[in-house]
C-alpha cells in the first residue's frame, strides 16, 4: 500500500511541477497544490526527490547532455536524417532561434531541486518518523543534481541566471539577469560541499548506488568542477576521496568477452560512479539519433577510425576493445547505444543504456590531468594513471608516444585528450574537455579549439569557425530567443548580439 502511495504521489509531484505556464524560465507549476499538499511525510519527500531524477529523464535534456558535449566536437558525421538545427552547429552557424540552445529542461531540474531544499525540512515537524538523517540524505540529493545542473549551463553558456529559490506561484516568477560564470561555478563547488557533507555513502543497493547521488558520486562532480576553476589541488584531493575508497575499479576488458555488456548495457558495474538509469519505461533518445530504423542523424566521423581507432598494420586481429565498442568499421554506427551485446543491435524498446555521468576511468584521467597542469614534476604518476586505462582497453602501439616527456604539459595534456577521446567516444565528454584545456591559464592552449575545427568543420565553412573561435564568447552558446522575449532583465551572449 505504501508503495502504491509513494508511486501515486511521485507522478502527482512529477506532472504538477513539469507542466508549466509561460512565464519566465516556465518554472512554476500550474497551481500551488505542491506547497499545500505535499511535504508532510518522509514519503512524499521521497518522492519530490524521486521526481527530480525522473525530470533528468525528459528528452530534451538527456539529448542535450549528448548534443551539446558532442556537436561542436570532432567526432560526429551528419547522417541523412539530421535536424536542421543540428546541422546549423555542426556548420559553425549558431543563432540564437536554434532550440538547441533552449535551456528549460535544465532550469525545471533545477526548480526541483530548490522546492526540495525549501520544503523538505518542513515534513520533519510534520511526520514524527522522518529523521534528521533521512533529510540530510535528500538534501545532499537536491544539492549535488542543482550543482550539476548549473555545471552543464556555466560550460555551455557562460554567464546564466542563478536562482536558488524555488518558483511556485505566479509571485514568485522574477525575471533575472545572468551572473557571471565565474560567480556560477563558485556556487556550484559551495553547493557540492554541502552535499557531500549531507549525502550518504551508501544505500545499500547497487542500482541506487549508481543511479542516486552518493558522497563518491558528489565527490566525481568536485573533481570535474575543480578542473574548470583551475584548482588542482581540490580535484586531486576529490579524485583521491574515490580512489583510496576502495569502492570503484576498472572493468576488466582485455580478455573479457562479457566486458562490453558489463560496462554499457548491464550498466551497474564496479566502474560506475553516477549515471542516469533510463529503463524499459523510460528509453533513452540515444537510439533514434543513431540508428537506420528511425532515420540515422549521425554516423561517427572518419577520422575516428583513421585518427582515434587506427587499424594495427600488422594485425587486424589486434585491436584497442574501444574500437568496436564504440563504432562498426562498415557503416559507422555509434554502436554504445545501439549494442545490446558486441555484436547484436538493440531494438527501440531496448534503447534503455543509461546516460554515464561519471566512471572510474574518468576519475583516473581527471587526476592525470589534475597532476600534468600542477606542473609540480608528477608527469611520471600522471602517465601510470593513463597507461592503467589504456591497458584495460588493449590500447595500441600507434596510439602511443614512448618518446613522450613526462614533464612537458602540452605533450602530456595532448595525450590525456587523446585518451579520453579514445575513452570516452560518444559519451558527451568532448566538446567540454577540449573547452577546459585550451581556457587554461587565459586560452594559453587556444590551439586545441583550433585543431577541433580543423577536424570537423566542411572545408567551405572552416576558416570562418577559425575566425569565430578568435573571440571567447563563441565558445557557448547564445541566450535562447524566447528567454529574451518573457525575461526582459536577460541579455544576449556578446559574440550573438546583432547577428
Amino acid at each position: 500500500m505504501l508503495k502504491k502511495y509513494t508511486y501515486k504521489a511521485a507522478l502527482v509531484l512529477l506532472v504538477l511541477v513539469s507542466s508549466a505556464c509561460d512565464s519566465w524560465l516556465d518554472l512554476k507549476p500550474e497551481n500551488g497544490i505542491v506547497g499545500d499538499e505535499f511535504w508532510k511525510t518522509k514519503e512524499q519527500v521521497n518522492s519530490a526527490v524521486v521526481g527530480i531524477y525522473s525530470s533528468m529523464l525528459d528528452q530534451d535534456l538527456a539529448e542535450k547532455l549528448f548534443l551539446w558535449g558532442e556537436l561542436r566536437a570532432d567526432m560526429l558525421s551528419a547522417n541523412t536524417g539530421i535536424r536542421f538545427g543540428e546541422l546549423e552547429v555542426m556548420n559553425g552557424n549558431i543563432v540564437d532561434t536554434n532550440p538547441l540552445s533552449n535551456w528549460r529542461p535544465f532550469y525545471r531540474t533545477i526548480n526541483q531541486c530548490n522546492t526540495v531544499i525549501e520544503r523538505a525540512p518542513g515534513g520533519l515537524a510534520e511526520d514524527k518518523t522522518f529523521t534528521q538523517e533521512q533529510l540530510n540524505t535528500y538534501l545532499g540529493e537536491a544539492y549535488a543534481i542543482r550543482a550539476l545542473m548549473y555545471f552543464y549551463l556555466a560550460r555551455s553558456f557562460g554567464d546564466v541566471p542563478l536562482k536558488l529559490t524555488a518558483t511556485i506561484s505566479d509571485d514568485q516568477a522574477v525575471a533575472m539577469a545572468k551572473t557571471s560564470q565565474a560567480k556560477v561555478l563558485d556556487q556550484v563547488a559551495n553547493d557540492l560541499l554541502k552535499a557531500e557533507e549531507l549525502a550518504i555513502i551508501s544505500y545499500g543497493n547497487s542500482a541506487f548506488n549508481k543511479g542516486r547521488i552518493t558522497k563518491y558520486s558528489v565527490n566525481a562532480i568536485q573533481a570535474d568542477v575543480y578542473l574548470w576553476k583551475e584548482k588542482y589541488d581540490s580535484a586531486l584531493i576529490a579524485t583521491d576521496k574515490i580512489i583510496n575508497s576502495g569502492q570503484f575499479g576498472l572493468v576488466q576488458g582485455v580478455n573479457n568477452p562479457q566486458w562490453f555488456q558489463q560496462l554499457f548495457v548491464q550498466g551497474n558495474s564496479s566502474e560506475i560512479i553516477f549515471s542516469l538509469q533510463f529503463n524499459p519505461q523510460r528509453t533513452n533518445p540515444f537510439f533514434p539519433m543513431f540508428s537506420t530504423v528511425t532515420g540515422r542523424r549521425f554516423v561517427a566521423a572518419t577520422r575516428v577510425l583513421e585518427q582515434v581507432f587506427p587499424p594495427d598494420p600488422v594485425d587486424v586481429l589486434n585491436a584497442d576493445i574501444r574500437a568496436n565498442a564504440s563504432v562498426r568499421v562498415s557503416t559507422g554506427a555509434v554502436w554504445k547505444y545501439l549494442g545490446l551485446t558486441e555484436e547484436e543491435s538493440r531494438t527501440q524498446d531496448q534503447s534503455y543504456a543509461h546516460w554515464i555521468f561519471y566512471r572510474y576511468a574518468d576519475v583516473l584521467l581527471m587526476k592525470a590531468e589534475a597532476l600534468v597542469a600542477q606542473n609540480s614534476g608528477k608527469g611520471p604518476e600522471a602517465l601510470e594513471l593513463i597507461y592503467r586505462v589504456r591497458r584495460r582497453a588493449n590500447a595500441l602501439p600507434g596510439t602511443d608516444n614512448p618518446n613522450i616527456n613526462p614533464n612537458s604539459m602540452n605533450d602530456m595534456i595532448n595525450f590525456i585528450l587523446e585518451e579520453r577521446a579514445r575513452e570516452f567516444a560518444f559519451e558527451g565528454k568532448r566538446w567540454y574537455d577540449v573547452l577546459r584545456n585550451a581556457r587554461r591559464s587565459n586560452y594559453s592552449r587556444q590551439d586545441l579549439l583550433n585543431q577541433l575545427a580543423i577536424n570537423s568543420a566542411p572545408a567551405d565553412r572552416q576558416q570562418s569557425i577559425l575566425n569565430k573561435y578568435k573571440d571567447q564568447n563563441s565558445h557557448y552558446w547564445p541566450i535562447y530567443q524566447y528567454e529574451l522575449t518573457t525575461n526582459k532583465s536577460l541579455e544576449q551572449n556578446p559574440f550573438y548580439k546583432g547577428r
